[in-house]
């Protein structure tokens, strides 16, 4: 099930896979944000990137063309943060240099939890072997997303699910995780916008973390075949076709046809 389109009032769009791969942007991706641009519906970018800060993200989608306010993103870097903050945490961060940034300010001495995001230089056996004895003190496991895989440019490579996985097994540690596709990562995101959930639809690449996790909070989602999706990924949740759409310019084009069939 994936609801109907005909209440919509605000899209949700993932971002890589979905508008863009690396640099390279989807075919008709930048005509699809317009579109939504100039109908009523509100648009919220959402992401579980964990590779740059909030503001890297939001000057690389401005260089390749889409022009978003950087209060349109919303980011699993971001619910971490607030989590952090909320918890008085101190953060032993497995994250790039570029996603620390959104961390400026946050106490890391004498760690009392390990944060995981996509940082391959930190998934090595001494590193690992760090995180797993801070979990085994008493620390805190924290994953950003858990990911299986992502797409890059040229292939799909592995995410962050299989590390954070690694340290449960060998902890007994249970991870929180704070990405899509927990509903907690939906629900902050269109708190924002003034809609409830069955006004929202998700439009992503991912079936089980974009349109599965959107689905279970109470939203309608749209698969599209693009980035990392791989056919026959729609049976995994029992998605109708209907809701299985080429790339976002199509689910855009079906979200405002839905809307219009009301009038």
């Amino acid at each position: 099930m994936s609801g109907s389109l005909k209440q919509i009032k605000a899209v949700l769009i993932d971002l890589s896979g979905t508008l863009h791969v690396g640099n390279n942007i989807i075919p008709g991706a930048q005509n699809a944000v317009n579109k939504l641009r100039k109908s009523r519906l509100k648009i919220k970018f959402v992401t579980n990137t964990t590779k740059e800060s909030h503001q890297s993200l939001h000057d690389r989608l401005n260089r390749l063309g889409f022009e978003v306010k950087k209060d349109e993103i919303f980011t699993s870097l971001s619910s971490v943060r607030t989590l952090i903050d909320k918890m008085k945490l101190r953060p032993h961060l497995m994250l790039s240099e570029s996603a620390k940034r959104d961390f400026f300010g946050v106490e890391t001495e004498n760690p009392n939890a390990v944060v995981m995001g996509l940082s391959p230089d930190h998934f090595n056996y001494e590193e690992m072997n760090k995180a797993m004895k801070l979990l085994q003190n008493g620390a805190k496991l924290i994953a950003i997303n858990k990911l299986r895989y992502f797409q890059r440019e040229n292939d799909i490579a592995l995410g962050t699910g299989a590390f954070v996985a690694a340290l449960e097994y060998a902890t007994d540690v249970k991870s929180i995780v704070v990405g899509k596709p927990e509903k907690s990562f939906f629900h902050g995101a269109i708190e924002s916008l003034g809609c409830r959930s069955e006004e929202c639809v998700m439009i992503g690449d991912d079936v089980r973390d974009d349109v599965g996790g959107a689905i279970e909070s109470g939203m309608s989602g749209l698969l599209v075949k693009t980035g990392k999706y791989r056919s026959g990924d729609e049976e995994k949740i029992n998605l109708a076709l209907e809701f299985v759409v080429n790339d976002v310019l199509s689910a855009v084009d079906l979200i405002l046809a839905s809307i219009e069939l009301k009038f």
